[in-house]
């Protein structure tokens, strides 16, 4: 990642991506906005509104390498957005190349049209190109789950040994958890729509041409044409945002995951190494988990940020005051955030260390305690389970108390022996023999996945 392409370069290529901060840069919203009203020239021009020889320069002029960024923010202190500067330079460009072309600059639009369908532009690019890092997770996490589907390692709960399971199964979680999110995403991104309304919503600049106008726009942009103009009516950002923030809690359960299996006393999956990559500037052997951090980070700030945005729903009448300028940067860095986020998990999850050993020895820390229920299960059989889970639960107690196995323990018990055998208590002790219905998870995690549309995992790993 090169510093250029970021407005922080001390701190944006840590916290997201190029494309995000390429997508959501300065020149990027001035270039959306100008697309804008280049293709508004043209789709008058094609139903009659302004004359076909106005569209040339006018187009010519839609390129935002052509004005000073700074200029244009200094005026929009003074006017209350970008667009009413943008629109002043982009008339006076024209007027130099073709007085009379400057006339029909802006014709019959709003700041608000400009800027909120600019706005959709950036924001179908950015998540197009999210989800091709998202689909490249999945397809990383779906690896993960089929190739460890009887890795046996500890399940915990409220942070404490519970019983066996499989790490392809904590994959599979994490994979059926992103897929949803993907789909909330292209939910979200198929309601992305042209924003054309004029001054009030009523196109009544355009007087009985409006309608034709919006449609020859919306093809040219390549953007579905809502029923109605929507200023007021937000959803069709918070919709993204919010589908983005659960993201990012998703992507937060994956990094906090994986640190604490990356724990030096856990140790049985680590990010990938490298120079300079997770060390200390005092600590030599410290392998730090930097990916994680940054997941954890993003979901941390992402709440404030749709909290934000849902909070600038509430709009006034046919154009809101304060809330519609409250997206202007929420919106994003919210997109930045998470983009840095899942290029993180991404490179993690594509170069994730497991070491199955120290998992199947984690297994045995409490010396058997962990496969307690499926002994009390099996005893329950013969002799009833209330009766079998206070037997097991005293011998688990001894067992402690003594730092024995919980086998031998049990093998002491000559009920228990008479009940079970030492062959069936040696496979009850089998930890593999008690991830339940694991491995039918996995296959209808994978099998969803194998059916996402555009999925090609092939293709993406020989990209």
């Amino acid at each position: 990642m090169t510093a250029t392409h970021h407005a922080d370069p001390l701190l944006d290529p840590l916290f997201t991506s190029d494309a995000a901060a390429d997508a959501f840069s300065a020149t990027a919203r001035l270039q959306a906005m100008l697309e804008f009203e280049a293709a508004l020239a043209r789709a008058e021009a094609a139903v009659g509104v302004i004359p076909a020889h106005a569209v040339p320069a006018i187009e010519a002029a839609c390129k935002a390498e052509l004005y000073d960024l700074g200029a244009l923010g200094a005026e929009a202190a003074l006017a209350g957005n970008t667009a009413i500067p943008m629109v002043k330079h982009l008339t006076r460009v024209v007027k130099a190349a073709d007085e009379e072309s400057s006339r029909y600059v802006h014709w019959g639009a709003t700041s608000q049209d400009a800027m909120d369908s600019g706005l959709m532009l950036q924001l179908r690019r950015f998540l197009d190109g999210l989800d091709a890092d998202l689909a490249a997770l999945a397809d990383g996490l779906a690896d993960l789950a089929d190739r460890h589907r009887a890795t046996p390692m500890v399940a915990r709960t409220w942070l404490q040994h519970a019983l066996p399971t499989s790490f392809g199964l904590k994959a599979a979680g994490w994979l059926d958890a992103l897929g949803r999110d993907r789909q909330r995403i292209a939910a979200a991104r198929k309601r992305l729509a042209l924003q054309f309304g004029g001054a009030a919503g009523t196109l009544a600049a355009l007087g009985d041409a409006g309608p034709a106008v919006a449609e020859a726009l919306a093809k040219d942009l390549d953007l579905p044409l809502p029923a109605l103009p929507w200023h007021a009516s937000r959803d069709r950002v918070t919709e993204p945002a919010s589908a983005l923030g659960i993201l990012a809690g998703t992507l937060g359960t994956l990094g906090r995951d994986i640190s604490l299996m990356m724990q030096m006393e856990v140790g049985e999956a680590f990010e990938p190494g490298g120079p300079g990559r997770g060390g200390s500037s005092t600590m030599p052997h410290k392998r730090n988990p930097v990916s994680c951090a940054v997941l954890l980070s993003t979901a941390i700030r992402a709440p404030a940020l749709v909290g934000g945005l849902l909070a600038a729903q509430v709009q006034e009448h046919e154009r809101g005051l304060g809330g519609w300028h409250a997206e202007w940067q929420a919106l994003p860095d919210l997109c930045r955030l998470v983009a840095g986020a899942a290029r993180h998990a991404r490179e993690t999850v594509a170069g994730l260390t497991i070491d199955a050993e120290r998992m199947r020895a984690n297994l045995d820390l409490t010396r058997g305690l962990i496969l307690a229920e499926a002994v009390t299960m099996a005893l329950g059989d013969r002799m009833g389970r209330m009766a079998a889970h206070s037997r097991v639960a005293e011998a688990s107690r001894r067992a402690a108390e003594a730092a024995r196995p919980l086998r031998d323990v049990l093998a002491e018990d000559a009920e228990v022996m008479q009940a079970l055998g030492a062959e069936a208590l040696d496979r009850l002790f089998d930890p593999l023999r008690y991830t339940g219905s694991a491995a039918h998870f996995i296959d209808r995690v994978l099998d969803d996945h194998k059916n996402t549309p555009g999925h090609n995992s092939q293709q993406r790993q020989h990209n």
